[in-house]
């Protein structure tokens, strides 16, 4: 297939050869200075890899995940709390002015138990006679345990589980990022390499029509040819000339496009100086059950149905939460009492259970409400996602298998035209056809090596998307074909 290939470019090269102008074409100059340096596609992909400004502003949401773990886990930090109060009493007929200073740490789990340990320091002529202390220092432990609601499950721990997925969200979003990007830049850079292969398609036609020309005019100045050829043979210069300049505006606009995906620091990089490769061999056609496990994979590895599952584990966490509010808030708690006059007459702790329900239960049947159907939706997004990319696999493998036979068709097309063209030109040489009639095969040839190009193009562009598809380019480079 591929010798097919290189034989039908090879032979439209140098098809315009093949008349008495062959030496006169080989003379010709070309219409400018070419590039040498070859861009390849692994370039372009790793240079998107590296400096893509899209790609680095997806990866900065590894830097939000990492500030909202640290915000979730600033809910249960321990606290350091220095309390100073002071307070005028009438004792013994005397006014005194007494007081406290406690000093402790603060501490909450996520399972929501809270606790605090610590010291009390007396102000003024304290003493605390339950306790059997003889000075005014009181040691502070209280601790406040959940039985019921609140227990385990809690929106403050929810929201630190939550977090704790925030960075695998953050790498399914750069992974599909990638995805789009090298999409892009694969899908562009054949755009490029073909309008490339136009340019010179059209570079060749114009020097044999200048040629042709040039011969042509000479030939009726000298009264061997008739004028008539002459206008003819520049006219078709001409035409051709005009269709060169729209193949080079065409290779410029690609590569400006081209150039949104290669960036060196803070600009991208025009490839005015690189040259476009040649399109590389086809790949085999796998067995049809390579396509069945490739759809099975990328059901698992494409990252639009990973984030929707990683949706489902949010919203199942928040519906843990609503299902727990339901239950009583039941709290059991033992700790020093906080109040300056209790522990001035020598109070000081107190202990006690307290157990609240809503009569109604309006809210966490609202949030549970909102949950469910939440979930709901997102189990019918997941199966239409699922499906989307099993559908995407199967487009791309059908635009591989119909690139493939349009570049056979294409090449028969080709040949053919080339054929006509060969026997016009000796036609024309034996003078039993005019010069209309050898542009116009002329213009066939090229037209078919166009279509040619354009298949060649399309069956890259189809390996392209087909990778796209199975999430091929999730981990980033090495770009490569149908088994890659």
């Amino acid at each position: 297939m591929m010798t097919m290939v290189r034989i039908a470019v090879i032979g439209l090269f140098i098809g315009f050869s093949i008349t008495p102008l062959r030496a006169e074409v080989a003379t010709g100059k070309p219409s400018g200075n070419r590039p040498q340096s070859i861009l390849t596609l692994q370039e372009v992909l790793t240079k998107v890899e590296k400096g893509h400004p899209l790609l680095q502003g997806s990866q900065t949401q590894k830097m939000v995940a990492a500030g909202k773990l640290l915000k979730a886990l600033g809910a249960f930090e321990p606290n350091l709390v220095n309390d100073w109060e002071l307070e005028r009493l009438v004792k013994d007929g005397k006014t005194t002015s007494v007081g406290f200073n406690d000093t402790f740490v603060e501490m909450r789990h996520p399972w929501g138990i809270k606790g605090f340990a610590g010291f009390r320091a007396g102000i003024g002529d304290v003493e605390v006679a339950d306790l059997g202390i003889a000075n005014s220092n009181q040691p502070l432990l209280g601790i406040v345990f959940p039985m019921l609601r609140g227990l385990m499950t809690n929106p403050a721990r929810a929201e630190l589980q939550k977090s704790n997925l925030a960075d695998k969200q953050a790498d399914l979003e750069v992974q599909q990022a990638r995805q789009e990007l090298y999409l892009g830049a694969a899908t562009q850079y054949w755009n490029w390499v073909a309008a490339g292969k136009f340019l010179d398609v059209q570079e060749k036609a114009v020097a044999v029509a200048d040629a042709r020309s040039a011969q042509t005019m000479k030939q009726a100045d000298a009264g061997a040819r008739a004028q008539f050829d002459g206008i003819e043979a520049n006219q078709e210069a001409q035409r051709r000339r005009d269709r060169l300049i729209k193949a080079k505006r065409k290779l410029e606009e690609e590569q400006y496009r081209l150039a949104l995906f290669l960036w060196e620091g803070d600009n991208p990089l025009v490839p005015t100086q690189m040259m476009t490769p040649e399109f590389p061999p086809l790949e085999p056609t796998p067995a049809s059950n390579q396509f069945e496990r490739d759809r099975e994979q990328a059901a698992t590895v494409r990252p639009e149905v990973q984030l929707i599952n990683l949706e489902a584990e949010f919203n199942h966490i928040d519906l843990e939460v609503a299902e727990n509010n339901f239950l009583p808030d039941l709290t059991a708690e033992a700790q020093p009492t906080r109040k300056p006059g209790e522990f001035v007459l020598g109070l000081g702790y107190r202990f006690g259970v307290q157990m609240s329900v809503p009569f109604l239960q309006r809210g966490a049947r609202g949030d549970q409400l909102q949950m469910e159907a939440k979930a709901q939706r997102l189990k019918l997004l997941q199966r239409y996602r699922i499906q989307q990319v099993a559908l995407d696999v199967d487009n791309a493998q059908s635009a591989i298998i119909r690139a493939q036979e349009r570049i056979r068709v294409s090449q028969r097309a080709l040949q053919l035209a080339q054929e006509l063209e060969k026997g016009e030109r000796t036609r024309f040489k034996l003078g039993a056809t005019s010069l209309v009639f050898v542009n116009l095969r002329e213009r066939h040839v090229v037209q078919a090596a166009e279509e040619l190009i354009n298949a060649l193009a399309d069956y890259q562009k189809a390996l392209a998307l087909y990778q796209w598809a199975i999430g091929g380019w999730v981990k980033g480079p090495p770009y490569a074909g149908i088994s890659g």
